[in-house]
């Protein structure tokens, strides 16, 4: 999986447009997770979350995704579970202290960002890692947010209330910030 997660960043743009265009239908599907019960669908859609962001990302599924501020470089995947940059141990060619062998997550994922449209997301201090979430679905994790707040707009720019609101800037995201 590491060289897919490599490809991955080296087509970060690719992938950040992929998830621009799957949160709005996942959003729209809110009455649904609701009706069924968002305890119910997470069994469903963890699973699947599981599989495709394991292959692609090498998720490790800590329940608060921060890839689109990451350059989709999963920084769960450091060896020091670091989620705001890297350590001071960080090779001349890149490659992590730990694991020598591995490229640094975080110079991917610096690498990553520079080809994202949003890249500069990088640059927001991250939230630590609540382990609790550990192996739950980040992806129904925001679409409750997004739910619970209606005068946001989803990361695609597009405003869930059919109307625009100008106080609101078209890359506002959910996402929590300290």
């Amino acid at each position: 999986m590491y060289k897919v997660r490599r490809w991955v960043v080296r087509h970060a743009r690719l992938f950040e447009n992929a998830y621009r265009g799957f949160e709005p239908p996942m959003v729209r599907l809110h009455p649904l997770w609701r009706r069924i019960g968002y305890a119910r669908a997470e069994v469903l859609v963890k699973a699947i979350e599981k599989h495709v962001k394991g292959f692609l990302f090498d998720c490790q599924m800590c329940g608060k995704c921060t890839l689109s501020a990451t350059g989709m470089s999963c920084p769960m995947n450091c060896p020091k579970n670091l989620r705001n940059g890297p350590c001071g141990g960080v090779h001349v060619n890149g490659h992590c202290e730990v694991k020598p062998h591995m490229r640094c997550v975080w110079v991917e994922a610096w690498e990553g960002s520079r080809r994202m449209k949003y890249g500069d997301r990088i640059q927001v201090v991250q939230q630590p890692v609540d382990f609790r979430l550990k192996n739950t679905s980040s992806w129904l994790r925001v679409v409750r947010e997004l739910a619970a707040h209606p005068n946001h707009v989803c990361r695609d720019g597009n405003d869930r209330r059919q109307q625009q609101d100008t106080t609101i800037e078209k890359d506002t995201t959910i996402e929590e910030v300290p």
